[in-house]
């Protein structure tokens, strides 16, 4: 996710807004810029790269009380110099940062923007450039703002400035998150998170979706869309090193869901060298070549994940797969193969059923690879070989972003393989990754809808069944933990064609069946095994992938790569469940009987 900061006030801003986008390089970007007024003047400086890059090219010689800033990863357009933000219309007038997508940009551009030829490819242009065609038609700065604000559909965190009134930041947001931070002494900052201006102030005010705001170095007015002016306490940043990896958000869990975007890019920077290409180190690919069969060990989500992983390993690389449950497996080895390696799957690096396994099988002479989200962790350390989740820490008990991540970094490795192999994959998996990125960011967006979801199907009951089949049943069992683990629902996850061989049973009426209908080769199947739990009573709710939908359907998923639906189904799944928690005033973060961390067998 982008990164935005401003400020304006008494001091030199160009230092204060370089060191918060510094703090905001976590979120993982492409390019960075800012944007200062000198008198009627605007400087902009902008490099595709590190932030490091960009600080060489500031002018040291430029002083402004008035900027903002920006950290970009790419969506609309490639990463490059022209596409970095900010943006400026087309007079140089006005200038804006965004973060978010903006679903409707071609239509407000044919509509408004007929005679204007954009200098990027980005959909943050547009949005610059009506707000200048509003003001052409003699409205003023504000009400053209706020019409442009009306106009647009998808998500947006905005801090825009005007070298014709340099006493002014216009600020708005949408589901993207953005704060305004208080001064003392005749200034005020924006941020799209606490930390990146915790240097000059510890007092930020939340803004709300549909909120627009004028930020003055003295003052601060919170307008709703309509013009209703709100008022609204600051609250105080205290802040230590876990507090800052919550930021403003409830909950770990919700931030964390809200990740999801940005450890996806993160995960395709780290796994591609210079010239684009998959980059997995070259013992790993050679120690997995060597294996006669994979044995993917694991525990709760980090199995689920694994199930995943069989699938596109076997697929893809054409080497067989077995998944086991390291409790089971520590006390049960089945028979193996002559030439096992085994990948060993867990957020901590610390479980110790998987790592009691990884003792058996290093006594035995095999193979291990780690695949993990903390560096130095036991099994890390343990096995000979790592791969790492870079997820970021995972505070929340239920894990989200580590999931995702795993079967990410499970589908990097197998396509490693399978080009080894000359079984090169028909698409570029960097580039689905990309829009599984973006796809993801549209689906964190439409909390209001899985809020609906939850409230409708879970908030009473007490139990709830997911089905799918192929990758859809691996996804609902992930769907039925998550819920099971975090609202105390009973739920479980079973394979659609297994509902008649007892599960049906248990169906009665208003019992809610979350089903999935993401693969075109089973479409039907999964289908005719709802209207088997219809006839028995069941409350259904199809979350179906675009293109395979069908009226009645209760969401649709945007379409992506059908071998990675597990990547964005699940998404739907996380937040329906931590809804139902909410609304059953459960711990979220802190379920009940559970730990991050299991370190005993």
């Amino acid at each position: 996710m982008c990164g935005i900061v401003g400020y304006i006030g008494q001091q030199d801003c160009k230092e204060i807004l370089l060191r918060g986008l510094e703090k905001l390089e976590y979120r993982g970007y492409d390019s960075a810029g800012i944007a200062v007024l000198n008198g009627n003047d605007i400087h902009v400086f902008k490099e595709k790269g590190r932030i490091a890059k960009l600080r060489e090219s500031v002018d040291e010689f430029v002083s402004s009380t008035v900027g903002i800033g920006h950290t970009r990863w790419a969506t609309h357009g490639i990463p490059s110099k022209i596409n970095a933000h900010p943006h400026q219309s087309a007079s140089g007038r006005f200038i804006i940062v965004h973060n978010g997508v903006i679903e409707n940009y071609l239509h407000l551009q044919r509509e408004y923007l007929k005679d204007v030829e954009l200098r990027s490819d980005t959909d943050t242009e547009v949005i610059v450039q009506v707000i200048e065609h509003f003001v052409n038609q003699h409205v003023e700065v504000e009400e053209a703002f706020r019409q442009t604000l009306t106009l647009l559909k998808g998500s947006y965190a905005i801090a825009l400035i005007d070298k014709q009134n340099p006493d002014v930041i216009y600020v708005a947001k949408n589901k993207s998150p953005l704060l305004v931070g208080l001064g003392q002494g005749g200034f005020n900052v924006v941020a799209s998170d606490a930390m990146a201006m915790l240097q000059v102030t510890d007092q930020f005010v939340e803004l709300m979706d549909k909120e627009m705001v004028i930020v003055t170095r003295d003052h601060v007015t919170i307008k709703k869309l309509n013009g209703e002016i709100v008022e609204r306490a600051p609250y105080t940043a205290e802040l230590d090193a876990s507090d800052i990896e919550k930021g403003t958000y409830p909950h770990y869990m919700l931030k964390e869901i809200d990740e999801q975007p940005l450890v996806m890019r993160k995960i395709i920077q780290k796994y591609q060298d210079v010239n684009g290409q998959l980059n997995v180190d070259t013992e790993i690919v050679n120690a997995v070549n060597e294996a006669d069969r994979i044995y993917i060990v694991a525990c709760g989500t980090s199995y689920h994940a694994g199930l995943v992983g069989k699938q596109f390993i076997e697929k893809w690389a054409e080497i067989p797969v077995e998944v086991h449950v390291a409790s089971e497996f520590s006390y049960n080895m089945p028979l193996l193969s002559e030439k096992p390696l085994f990948i060993f799957i867990s957020q901590s690096g610390e479980t110790a059923d998987s790592r009691a396994v990884l003792v058996q099988v290093k006594e035995l002479g095999h193979k291990a690879l780690t695949i993990t989200n903390v560096p130095g962790s036991t099994l890390s350390r343990e096995a000979d070989y790592t791969l790492l989740l870079h997820a970021g820490p995972e505070i929340a008990v239920a894990s989200t972003k580590a999931y995702t991540a795993q079967i990410a970094v499970l589908a990097i490795l197998a396509a490693v393989i399978a080009e080894a192999n000359g079984k090169a994959l028909s698409f570029d998996l960097m580039q689905e990754l990309g829009i599984i990125a973006n796809a993801m960011e549209t689906l964190c967006d439409q909390k209001e809808e899985m809020d609906t979801i939850a409230r409708e199907y879970l908030s009473t009951t007490r139990n709830c069944f997911f089905i799918g089949r192929t990758l859809d049943y691996y996804v609902g069992l992930e769907g039925a933990l998550k819920l099971k683990e975090i609202s105390y629902i009973q739920a479980e996850g079973f394979a659609g064609g297994e509902l008649k061989h007892g599960t049906i049973a248990l169906i009665e009426h208003g019992t809610p069946v979350i089903a999935l209908a993401t693969q075109e080769h089973i479409n039907l199947s999964i289908r005719g095994n709802v209207k088997e739990v219809v006839a028995r009573g069941a409350n259904p709710c199809i979350i179906s992938m675009k293109g395979l939908e069908e009226e009645g359907d209760r969401f649709v998923l945007p379409k992506v790569n059908e071998d990675l639906t597990p990547l964005i189904s699940v998404i739907p799944l996380q937040l329906i469940a931590y809804y139902a928690a909410l609304h059953r005033s459960c711990d979220v973060d802190k379920p009940r009987n559970l730990a991050k961390s299991v370190t005993v067998e």
